[in-house]
């Protein structure tokens, strides 16, 4: 009897394991599709006359700030210009850190009209729509004004006896 046993337990171990459902080796269609990116169907680009206005009035409010900065800045470099020289808290010296004072203001401006446009190209991204070239196109230009403006300002700043 014990041997009986033994040989059922012992059939249950020994069971056929090419008979369990194993995943096949073959390749599987997923894999058949490789790595290279899908292609996508270009996004056809709308006029957007309401942004098309805000662009205008934004690269209007650019160019005047622009115009303001350049008269501010002769007035600072005639000023720089008489402070070197002078000691530090000397009226010359002092009129120049004003009028710098002046232009760091105008390029905060300058700075402030860059963030708009970026708050306008987010709010397209966020509503998954492409961008917008006239757009980037003023967000170009304004970032090269901004850079610019904080060179000129820089180049003053430097020439003017440290305080």
């Amino acid at each position: 009897m014990a041997c009986l046993v033994s040989a059922t337990i012992l059939s249950a171990c020994a069971r056929d394991r090419d008979t369990a459902p194993y995943p096949s080796l073959a390749v599987r269609p997923v894999e058949k599709q490789g790595f290279a990116e899908p292609v996508t169907k270009p996004v056809a680009l709308r006029p957007d006359p309401a942004l098309d206005t805000e662009i205008a009035a934004i690269a209007g409010r650019l160019s005047a700030v622009e115009g303001e900065f350049t008269k501010a800045h002769q007035l600072a470099s005639t000023s720089a210009a008489r402070a070197r020289g002078q000691g530090v808290g000397s009226d010359a010296w002092l009129t120049a850190q004003t009028d710098l004072a002046a232009l760091d203001e105008i390029r905060a401006r300058t700075s402030g009209l860059l963030t708009e446009i970026d708050d306008r190209a987010i709010q397209r991204a966020a509503a998954l729509e492409p961008d917008y070239p006239a757009l980037t196109d003023l967000r170009s230009r304004t970032a090269a004004v901004v850079e610019r403006e904080a060179r000129q300002i820089k180049a003053l700043s430097d020439s003017l006896p440290a305080g």
